[in-house]
């Protein structure tokens, strides 16, 4: 089964098929100014008004400017409390992914995205700079891609490791496509992690696989999934894992598998491989991979340094790394609030 962790999730409203871009119209109130922030916020971002929003939690959605903590809920017109990412436009529209459906927020009300939904939408495979890209949970076959006027449902093509997947698991309680990462890369080429299927890969033209059993199982044999995704200064691919950087080949083919040449990278003495949630490249090209319970390892050249995480005797479960447009590095947690790097060390942040 993969890891998948756990967030409340909430009925929505207005996430049918129309053709209308949105509903759910009710104004926002601005939310209220609190103090009581939820230790389960496991997202962060930062929008171009350098505001940062905290979401993934079960009392609503944060926003900080600075100085005061607003929450917001579905009071306020949000579409559900359950957030699995954070994103904005070109326009400074804010946009909150969640299973129940897409909440955007225009500096003044929150509205609900309208799904478009049918057999030829399915196949509506397009590619440009403007475009965003959701998952609205992990039981799909394919992700959600919005034009700025509608959000379309696709899916992908199968691969053969598909019919693998099904002869073993006829009646599967999860869908193997399911996304937990997506990533555009230098090229504005899209990628795609799954819960099982690996890596797809869609460069506006040709959707292409990859598939390797160490990405997406750890060697207890537990589904891991493709977690994390990115390409760093030098044009390698890192998925997953630190135990190989792999170079894409730039030629697209009309094979539905993708050409790469992996390379081996340095190990910590005492483990395999290190399997993390989330990763970053800073400014110097240091990269951060925060694990779920093992702290953050930090590749830097050929050097890696651990850094443990505590709070008290407990150790925080880590959801994810970010990097905010200053160039400070902040983690978000399963159970134990936000922490920041102060360049030495990962410690809380209190507001």
């Amino acid at each position: 089964m993969p890891i998948i962790l756990p967030f409340l999730l909430v009925s929505c409203k207005g996430a049918s098929s129309s053709n209308d871009s949105t509903s759910s119209t009710k104004e926002s109130t601005f939310g209220q100014i609190t103090s009581d922030f939820d230790y389960k916020a496991m997202l962060i971002f930062q929008d171009k008004q350098e505001n940062y929003w905290f979401g993934g939690n079960e009392k609503g959605l944060y926003k900080y400017d600075g100085e005061k903590l607003m929450r917001f809920t579905k009071e306020d017109g949000l579409c559900s409390h359950a957030i699995i990412g954070i994103q904005e436009d070109h326009l400074g529209n804010v946009y909150f992914d969640t299973p129940e459906g897409v909440s955007k927020f225009d500096g003044h009300r929150f509205t609900t995205l309208t799904v478009i939904e049918n057999d030829s939408s399915k196949h509506q495979w397009k590619l440009t700079s403007t475009d965003l890209w959701f998952r609205m949970g992990w039981s799909k076959k394919g992700p959600y891609r919005y034009d700025g006027k509608h959000l379309y449902y696709l899916e992908f093509p199968p691969p053969k490791l598909a019919e693998t997947f099904y002869a073993k698991h006829p009646t599967p309680s999860y869908s193997p496509y399911g996304i937990y990462s997506m990533y555009k890369d230098r090229n504005g080429h899209l990628w795609f992690g799954t819960s099982s299927l690996g890596l797809c890969r869609f460069d506006g033209s040709t959707l292409q696989w990859l598939y390797e059993e160490h990405l997406s199982l750890t060697p207890e044999g537990g589904e891991f999934g493709i977690r994390a995704i990115i390409e760093d200064q030098e044009g390698y691919f890192w998925f997953s894992n630190n135990r190989y950087r792999y170079k894409i080949s730039p030629t697209t083919s009309n094979r539905t598998t993708l050409d790469y040449q992996r390379e081996n990278e340095i190990l910590p003495n005492d483990k395999a491989t290190i399997y993390y949630m989330s990763i970053v490249e800073d400014n110097n090209g240091a990269l951060w991979m925060a694990t779920y319970d093992d702290g953050v390892w930090c590749k830097q050249h050929d050097q890696l340094t651990h850094y443990p995480i505590k709070r008290s005797k407990k150790t925080p479960l880590i959801f994810s790394i970010y990097q905010d447009k200053q160039g400070k590095l902040w983690l978000t947690t399963h159970d134990s609030g936000i922490y920041c790097y102060n360049g030495k060390q990962f410690e809380p942040f209190y507001f």
